[in-house]
């Protein structure tokens, strides 16, 4: 029989696939003794009454399918936001919200328009669908463009990051609004970052039909290995994805897990300070050394070191195993992003990075 690994290959996959680059998420290093700031998740541990409600689950369960429609967990985040249930869908991570709608709002004659930088999963997804996309770059200081509506037009979904990933800067929200309210198809502001923002745009969910706000438990919540997220809408909108996602798409547990943290709201507001306290330590300590820093609202910061040589800086952080997030390009490439860990993380994380650029500090 001939060895599978030595036969001619014919790809089978749609040319799509096949010219396509897959999603590279963050290193997840298998050494020991390391400091993880690279992928933006909590420095904490999920809160006590998620353990709670764990340790009480009944495993027998596990025989039988969970509710399709997380109802309890849906009407509960619609009271948040003083809608319905029917205006919320559940999704395993927000990664799932933007799958269904991409696949709801984008096709080969339908772009998809994102900002750039900005989370680098939308192309891919994109990609999946054979849907064109229509890149808009942000400013040299990482601020909107006037001329934003104007180049998005011809697309039929326009997603807005807001804080924005990897930069970590908020929009003023009566620009989003002026935004929401003269584009001419569906905007998706992905707020997987707005509990540690100044403000947010969960209103908008209630006042724009055209409007979808998605949000994850990955981060403030504590919860990146869960994998909880969801979107609010008008409530067609949410009709429509409800008949593009997958039926079972949110495990039983983490229905339950998740509803637990939901309820845990000063646990909840306890982590969020602490995060912002650490971040403000970070980023004055690096601006002390010469960094150049993005004002964040966050649960990481973005920062260019002394040289602008970020990828050096990246090296040097990962030999002592610190490790942060660095974006090749010409822009991004100049910056790493650190996520904020607890404060004993920030101080050992500033003081490597005055190690390496003392002699920079005493010229």
């Amino acid at each position: 029989m001939t060895n599978n690994q030595t036969m001619n290959y014919v790809s089978y996959f749609r040319p799509e696939i096949d010219s396509m680059t897959g999603y590279t998420p963050g290193e997840q290093p298998k050494v020991k003794n390391i400091v993880k700031l690279n992928t933006n998740e909590s420095p904490f541990p999920p809160s006590p009454s998620v353990l709670k409600a764990l340790n009480s689950f009944n495993y027998e369960n596990l025989r039988l399918y969970p509710d399709p429609l997380s109802s309890y967990l849906c009407a509960e985040i619609g009271t948040m936001f003083g809608l319905s249930y029917k205006n919320v869908i559940a999704g395993n991570g927000s990664d799932d919200i933007l799958n269904i709608a991409i696949r709801c709002f984008t096709d080969s004659t339908r772009p998809l328009a994102y900002l750039k930088p900005s989370y680098s999963l939308y192309p891919t997804l994109a990609a999946l669908q054979g849907t064109p996309c229509i890149e808009i770059p942000l400013k040299d200081d990482f601020s909107l463009p006037e001329d934003l509506l104007v180049k998005a037009a011809p697309a039929n979904l326009l997603i807005i990051t807001r804080p924005n990933a990897p930069t970590g800067n908020s929009f003023p929200k009566e620009i989003m609004a002026e935004i929401c309210r003269n584009f001419q198809g569906i905007v998706l502001i992905d707020e997987a970052y707005a509990d540690f923002a100044n403000d947010n745009c969960g209103d908008f969910a209630a006042n724009f039909p055209n409007v979808i706000i998605a949000r994850t438990f990955s981060k403030s919540r504590c919860l990146a290995g869960l994998r909880f997220g969801y979107a609010v809408a008008h409530e067609k909108i949410i009709e429509g994805m409800m008949k593009v996602k997958d039926s079972y798409n949110v495990s039983m547990l983490t229905q339950k897990l998740a509803l637990a943290s939901l309820w845990d709201r000063a646990y909840f507001v306890d982590c969020i300070a602490k995060i912002k306290l650490a971040r403000e330590m970070l980023f004055l300590g690096l601006m002390d050394i010469g960094f150049k820093v993005i004002d964040s609202e966050t649960n990481f910061i973005f920062a260019s070191p002394p040289d602008e040589n970020a990828e050096f800086f990246f090296q040097e952080l990962k030999k002592r195993n610190i490790f942060v997030r660095y974006f090749p390009g010409p822009v991004t490439g100049k910056y790493v992003r650190i996520t904020i860990g607890t404060t004993k993380d920030v101080s050992l994380l500033f003081s490597v990075a005055r190690e390496i650029y003392s002699g920079m500090l005493s010229d």
